[in-house]
C-alpha cells in the first residue's frame, strides 16, 4: 500500500505470503483459505483485521480457543458453517460471531457449500495469548508476542 493511501479495495490486496502458520499435517488442510491481513496495510498494531475467502471444501483454522484474545467475525457474502462446543450453525452474508478469550468455546467456520464464503475476522494481539486445540495434538504457547508450536505433550514441532 502506498504511504498516502486511506483507503484500498480489500480483495484487490494481496494474500498473506504463506497459507498457514501450523506444521503438517495441519498446514495442508488450509489450502482452500486466503487471507488478506487488512489491518498490515494500515499499520495497525493493536488488533488484527483479515478478510478471508474459503473455496468449498475450506476451513478458516483448526478449531480453537484463545485465552487472551478475543475474536469476532463477520460474513460478507457466501454460507459459511460455524462449528463450535454447541455445534453447527449456519452463517449466510451478514451473520457475525464473537469469542471471549478464556472461555473455552472452541471454533472454526467451514465451507460445506459449493461457493467460495467471504468473511472478515478480527482478533486483537494480547501478548501471552495461549490457544488450545481440543480436537487436535497441537497446542500455541506464547511468551510476549513470541509464539512456540508444541505438541499437547509439550514437545516442540
Amino acid at each position: 500500500m502506498a504511504s498516502n493511501s486511506v483507503s484500498v479495495v480489500a480483495l484487490d490486496q494481496p494474500p498473506r505470503a504463506k497459507s498457514s502458520n501450523y506444521p503438517e499435517p495441519f498446514a495442508s488442510l488450509m489450502l482452500k483459505r486466503i487471507k488478506r491481513p487488512l489491518g498490515d496495510l494500515f499499520g495497525l498494531t493493536n488488533f488484527g483485521v483479515n478478510l478471508t475467502v474459503l473455496q468449498p471444501g475450506g476451513a478458516s483454522s483448526l478449531r480453537h480457543w484463545h485465552s487472551k484474545q478475543d475474536e469476532f467475525v463477520y460474513v460478507v457474502s457466501g454460507q459459511a458453517t460455524l462449528h463450535t462446543d454447541e455445534g453447527a450453525t449456519e452463517m449466510g452474508g451478514g451473520a457475525c460471531a464473537g469469542f471471549k478469550a478464556g472461555n473455552g468455546n472452541a471454533h472454526r467456520l467451514e465451507n460445506r457449500s459449493g461457493s467460495p464464503v467471504v468473511y472478515l475476522e478480527i482478533g486483537d494481539r494480547t501478548a501471552d495469548d495461549q490457544v488450545t486445540y481440543p480436537d487436535d495434538d497441537l497446542a500455541i504457547e506464547a511468551i510476549g508476542s513470541k509464539r512456540r508450536l508444541i505438541h499437547k505433550s509439550g514437545e516442540p514441532y
